[in-house]
């Protein structure tokens, strides 16, 4: 018997040993196809190679692509746990020609693969070809020896492949195998076609033509795109006929038996299948992004989720299975999806706590609808107002309520469920009224109404492809955005990030045929609408054009540092300063970090240099930075910090980086924070963390600026540099310019305050101390001197030098400062303060330098003035009251 795996790396080192590339398989969420909600087909991450608009350095490729049909077009869902080859997820293998071989040796590859590698009888194979293709038809005889017999012409677009109306497309060959006459079923395009007998397990496409819409042109370089189930060829290798039957599906059912106890046989057949393909799409699903939600891809996972939950529940699971069965989806398919490994904590965080709300909702649901059902019979329906009450009241999904009448034979009246939801959505509208900036928000509920959430794909992805859904030009819809013209674009998904949560929109590039708009910023509107601010440089954007989505990838990859950096800086601070720390506001922007948190006093130069090594040996850990989703109460009660201004809602993603090396925490993880926004993969991608300012900026509030990556090095090369330059000025090593600077300081300082002796001692009459002889003014001796150059507050002092060196009399000095502005400081000896007061005196010359007074003792008084040049006019002043006392 051969493995799963076994097959799958057959089929890839087969095809690389005849020159073709291996490919990894693409996500499951396309990036070059908007119109497609999953990737649906092995062709998927090639399709721009086919149509010519990228060209990759090889014409060869072979792959095994992840495909999930669940939702749109390709609907398997309902199907599945009930049929031998319905699933949600599957793996294509395939081949791929980009203009190099043809039908030919296509043919030759696949012929000798599974007759040859894969040991296949050829009695046990036939063929299908197009009716036109009597190529193909006749090299199949040549290459596999086939008889007319085993080669059947389809008439019908079964055997004829296209992309779309227009676009390339050409005939089909499939190869089928019979599984025996033992099984009912007759042969392709037989009447008992539809039986089982008869099994496709590889179809080989050969892009031969263009269609336009006039007519159908032969391509220049015709193209080969192949595709097999790898499901179906290891039931064919493993000698059973069911899906379900082989290794890979063997184990997960196993884990599916021992964890709920119930063997798979009887009506539990159906619900341990559905488990073990369910949980294959979910786990793949959640390890490229995606996450449940209410709408879009999201809404489809928690559908899928919920259903193999509902057959859990069936099977008489007490406690949350699905995400107890992780380990053995690992154990099968993460040696060649290592995407699985790297995200087992995020799949197993989702499921666990989807199937722990689920199951609320489910008892809930089920007997409200065992009550509203229990008068219909066999072949009944369900009326839509009541399926609406299920679903609005309490949360009961439309799909599940006919999932779980489908074993009744019930039916719904999906017709007036759809109705009943309308009716809600016009009322709320009707109810809603807003003012101000409400009222101008309403353009954008309107069109969330009309448009639905954007898909973002921005978490693993800067470029993606997407369509139009709507434009927004001066407050209003418009049909289109002209060349020159500026207004805002909604697409049904997009990698740009809306600002949100402190982070900044991206900005980039929109491009689509003759068309060029560059993206400005980006913002989110209504719960969950993306709206994109943009400048039409060429052609026109009108609803409904296919654009390629290209984020400023530079510009995002610093915005990721600096919000990973806000991460580590918050829980620096809480290990530096203290658990009272808590995030009081943020900005992240691609040039640098801004961080406001909660702390009474300013930190200190030690305080901050440790904030910063701790941060920074986080970084230097290189340590993967995880994500999970989990409800916010139990993210909060896990330890999780919550960001400031940040709303949640019942599901949140939980960000980890790092693990502790201080204190409590050490050997614990380090910073565990709730966010939405975007992040470095690992921590070392943030490259280095170097603070730059720390302020106040509300009573309790302190502000915390940083850089990262680049930007800090660039920094720190700016600081080094001017150290260097110092260090040259100043004559000395870098490592000495501290100490002789601080020598230069102490030696100013000495200098100013032997300059400011020397001025007192010369404005008071030379450096022997002398002074000018006292005039005579009435009944007093008085010295009264305006001075330059002289610091007010020296002013007194210099008084009480000239008082003592007069004996009796009064004292008057005003000096005037560069400015012009003057300080006048009046004197009085004790003897004489009964006959006046320097207070009065000062008050005086005051007055006259432009002031209003000022205030002392009797025997010592100060005041100003603005007017310095009037120091003469107070003096004088003085005098004349003196001399009339």
């Amino acid at each position: 018997m051969t493995g799963v795996n076994e097959i799958r790396s057959k089929f890839l080192d087969y095809f690389a040993k005849n020159d073709h590339q291996v490919v990894e398989s693409g996500p499951l969420v396309p990036r070059n196809d908007p119109t497609l909600m999953f990737t649906n087909a092995g062709m998927v991450p090639f399709k721009n190679l086919f149509t010519g608009v990228e060209k990759r350095d090889y014409v060869r490729a072979t792959s095994s692509q992840k495909v999930v049909r669940a939702g749109g077009k390709h609907n398997d869902l309902d199907n599945v746990g009930y049929t031998a080859r319905h699933h949600t997820f599957f793996e294509m293998l395939g081949n791929f020609s980009f203009g190099d071989y043809f039908k030919d040796r296509a043919i030759e590859l696949a012929w000798n693969l599974i007759t040859k590698e894969f040991g296949l009888s050829k009695d046990k194979l036939l063929v299908t070809v197009y009716s036109e293709d009597e190529e193909a038809a006749g090299l199949w005889r040549k290459i596999a020896g086939l008889s007319d017999e085993k080669i059947i012409r389809i008439p019908t677009s079964d055997n004829f492949w296209s992309m779309g109306d227009t676009g390339p497309c050409g005939p089909c060959s499939e190869i089928f195998y019979d599984h025996g006459d033992h099984i009912w079923g007759g042969p392709p395009g037989s009447p008992e076609e539809d039986g089982d007998r008869f099994i496709e397990i590889w179809n080989l496409v050969f892009m031969q033509f263009e269609q336009t819409p006039e007519a159908r042109l032969n391509l220049p370089r015709p193209s080969i795109d192949t595709g097999m189930g790898l499901e179906r060829i290891a039931a064919v290798m493993q000698g059973v006929h069911d899906n379900y039957d082989i290794d890979l599906f063997r184990a997960l059912i196993s884990a599916s038996v021992n964890a709920t106890g119930v063997e798979a046989e009887g009506k539990a057949r159906a619900s341990h299948r559905v488990i073990a393909d369910h949980l294959r799409s979910t786990s793949f699903l959640i390890a490229d992004g995606v996450l449940p939600s209410n709408e879009g891809r999201g809404y489809v996972l928690r559908r899928i989720m919920r259903r193999g939950m509902r057959h859990a529940h069936l099977l008489g699971a007490q406690d949350p299975l699905m995400h107890r069965l992780v380990p053995a989806l690992i154990r099968e398919m993460g040696q060649a999806y290592p995407e699985l490994v790297r995200a087992e904590a995020l799949i197993t965080e989702t499921l666990k706590l989807e199937e722990t709300r689920f199951r609320k909702t489910l008892e809930r649901g089920l007997g409200l609808l065992d009550s509203a059902t229990a008068d219909l019979v066999e072949g009944g329906e369900l009326d839509g107002e009541t399926a609406f009450k299920l679903y609005d009241t309490y949360g009961f999904p439309l799909d599940l309520t006919q999932d779980a009448l489908r074993a009744r034979n019930i039916a719904v009246d999906v017709a007036g469920f759809d109705a009943a939801m309308q009716r809600q959505k016009q009322e709320a509208r009707a109810a809603w009224s807003g003012s101000g900036e409400a009222a101008e928000e309403s353009v954008w509920f309107a069109l969330k109404d009309k448009l639905g959430a954007t898909d973002f794909l921005g978490y693993d992805t800067e470029t993606a492809e997407g369509v139009v859904t709507g434009l927004v030009k001066d407050g209003a819809e418009t049909a289109s955005l002209a060349q020159g013209e500026s207004g805002f674009v909604i697409l049904n998904q997009t990698p740009f990030y809306g600002e949100s949560g402190g982070q900044v929109g991206d900005t980039g590039v929109i491009l689509g045929e003759g068309v060029k708009a560059t993206v400005t910023d980006t913002l989110k509107k209504a719960d969950g609408l993306f709206i994109h601010a943009v400048t039409v440089d060429e052609g026109k954007l009108a609803a409904g054009l296919a654009v390629e989505l290209k984020v400023d990838a530079q510009r995002r990859g610093s915005i990721r540092s600096n919000h990973s950096a806000t991460h580590l800086l918050h829980e620096a601070l809480r290990e530096v300063l203290g658990s009272h720390v808590a995030q009081k506001g943020s900005m992240v922007t691609p040039e640098r970090l801004r961080f406001d948190f909660s702390h009474p006093k300013p930190v200190s130069d030690d305080e901050l240099a440790t904030v910063e090594a701790y941060a920074n040996e986080i970084v230097l850990q290189n340590a993967a930075v995880s994500t999970r989703l989990m409800a916010v109460d139990e993210a909060i009660e896990s330890g999780a910090m919550a960001l400031f201004g940040e709303k949640y809602g019942d599901e949140v993603r939980v960000v980890s980086m790092g693990t502790a090396l201080h204190g409590s925490k050490a050997g614990k993880a380090y910073s565990v924070e709730l966010c939405g926004g975007t992040h470095v993969t690992r921590t070392g991608d943030i490259g280095l963390v170097t603070l730059v300012n720390e302020g106040a900026v509300a009573a309790g509030v302190r502000r915390l600026e940083a850089l990262t990556g680049s930007a800090a090095r660039a920094y720190l090369d700016e600081q080094d540099k001017r150290v260097r330059e110092l260090a040259s000025l100043l004559k000395v090593g870098a490592g000495d310019v501290t100490a002789r600077v601080a020598q230069l300081v102490e030696d100013r300082k000495r200098l100013e305050r032997e300059l400011n002796d020397a001025k007192k001692k010369l404005a008071m009459g030379g450096a022997s101390g002398g002074t000018d002889a006292p005039k005579t003014v009435g009944a007093f001796q008085l010295m009264a001197r305006k001075i330059d150059g002289i610091n007010p507050k020296d002013l007194k002092g210099l008084a009480d030098e000239a008082k003592a060196g007069l004996g009796s009399g009064v004292v008057v000095l005003i000096s005037v400062s560069e400015d012009g502005k003057a300080a006048i400081v009046t004197s009085v000896t004790a003897d004489l303060t009964d006959k006046v007061s320097a207070v009065d005196l000062v008050k005086i010359g005051s007055e006259a330098l432009g002031g209003r007074g000022g205030g002392g003792r009797a025997d010592m008084a100060q005041a100003g003035g603005p007017d310095g040049s009037k120091a003469d006019d107070a003096i004088a002043a003085i005098e004349a009251h003196l001399a009339g006392l």
